[in-house]
């Protein structure tokens, strides 16, 4: 890597984390002051194409060269497959593994429908009146998750992919090796997360045991994770959209099983039973160190 390289890659991190932040930062306020959680959500979709921009800026602006991303659809059907469903079969083994070791948190009594729905009608009611319960919850919205949800999920979780599994992964690895240049990825894409999961508790709340440090270093550990999976999708394909709809998929999934808990029990968010929680992220965790040790 050139000097002028190492520069480009240097105002990379700095373009992809200051543009992210900004719309991170200015979307969390305008939530908390306003309470306007549509254009929230409108920001923080923005701000996932801020390391997509990034790229775009320094290698056909500053270096003038050409991206190296890999745009072209290709790939053996099997990591098709694995993108597309491989992100339920973790959720389903986080919820398992973590009602295992605390079954009395299992709650199938519908009394997290009752909170979702404003809690003006009872669960029995809901299942009566609505025709709403557990059951048929999970059933359309696993069902959604797992056919429409990642092909539409995957054209805002591609700007985040592009930037990180397709430009800063490579990069990463040239220069640290396979398992650091992994650790130090999943590092940064974790950190890039912060602004939102402190202002408005992204992902486990802002009420949560160990709060709110235990939260910032279970995401990055979450994030090593994930990222060392979607890297070996784009490595095993050299196609930017099989990362980018595991990406969606995983976004589609991930609190499916969250319907199973009660809202009290909120405070062990980070736990789980959500892959992204201590306990639910070891199957994907466990995978992860798996696949980077036979250096795959």
């Amino acid at each position: 890597m050139t000097t002028k390289e190492k520069q480009g890659f240097g105002l990379y991190f700095l373009l992809a984390f200051g543009l992210a932040w900004l719309c991170q930062v200015y979307a969390s306020l305008l939530l908390i002051r306003d309470g306007n959680a549509a254009l929230y959500r409108l920001l923080l979709t923005v701000s996932m194409f801020c390391p997509l921009l990034a790229v775009l800026l320094v290698q056909k602006v500053f270096l003038r060269q050409p991206t190296g991303i890999g745009w072209k659809v290709q790939g053996k059907r099997r990591y098709w497959l694995a993108a597309w469903f491989g992100p339920a079969v973790f959720t389903v083994l986080a919820a398992v593994l973590y009602f295992a070791v605390f079954p009395h948190r299992l709650d199938l009594s519908g009394s997290w429908l009752a909170t979702a729905y404003g809690g003006e009608m009872d669960a029995e009611t809901l299942r009566r009146e609505l025709g709403v319960s557990n059951l048929s919850y999970m059933l359309e919205t696993g069902l959604f998750a797992v056919t429409l949800a990642p092909p539409i999920n995957m054209l805002a979780a591609v700007g985040e992919e592009a930037g990180w599994r397709g430009y800063m992964m490579p990069h990463l690895k040239e220069q640290l090796g396979l398992l650091n240049g992994r650790l130090l990825g999943g590092v940064i894409w974790g950190v890039w997360h912060w602004p939102i999961m402190l202002l408005t508790g992204y992902e486990y709340g802002t009420n949560y045991l160990g709060a709110p440090v235990l939260g910032l270093v279970v995401w990055c550990v979450v994030c090593f994770a994930l990222n060392t999976l979607l890297d070996w999708l784009y490595e095993k394909t050299g196609c930017i959209w099989v990362s980018a709809i595991a990406h969606g998929a995983f976004n589609a999934v991930v609190a499916l099983f969250v319907v199973l808990t009660n809202p009290a029990d909120s405070y062990y968010n980070v736990l789980g039973p959500m892959p992204i929680g201590l306990i639910g992220m070891l199957p994907m965790l466990a995978l992860a160190v798996w696949l980077t040790l036979r250096k795959s």
